[in-house]
């Protein structure tokens, strides 16, 4: 279900850590380019240990700081707008940065920065694995 991509947010800027392309469904509060308070429901397209790639109605400003909660285990974190992309189906692309790194986050075990999909102990695998709090 999980699979890694090496593209970066960033064209040409080297990752920080391995991100993986996760579903992870996420409420995203803040303020939108407006000034008006929003809440929204929606689900990561890619999550690393810094952070998450989603896709918004709301409009945010670069820089913005936003607060994601993780459905599942209802934790919060701070985040900023990192990345503003390309709108499609009437939501915008947004790469969201965690305040500080939170690895333990999306409860998955990020593969080290080395790691291929043509790795050998990468066959037969699941490229993220749960972690236990």
């Amino acid at each position: 279900m999980a699979q890694l991509s090496n593209n970066s947010i960033n064209t040409g800027a080297r990752r920080r850590s391995q991100r993986v392309l996760m579903q992870v469904g996420v409420r995203i509060r803040g303020v939108d380019s407006q000034g008006k308070a929003f809440e929204e429901y929606t689900e990561t397209l890619a999550i690393n240990a810094h952070g998450a790639l989603v896709l918004l109605e709301a409009r945010t400003t670069s820089g913005a700081t936003v607060k994601l909660q993780h459905k599942r285990t209802e934790e919060e974190q701070e985040c900023h707008v990192a990345f503003l992309g390309p709108v499609r189906g009437g939501k915008a692309e947004i790469g969201l940065e965690f305040s500080e790194p939170r690895p333990t986050f999306w409860r998955v075990a990020f593969p080290p920065e080395d790691w291929s999909p043509r790795h050998p102990e990468a066959r037969g695998t699941n490229n993220a694995r749960t972690v236990e709090k």
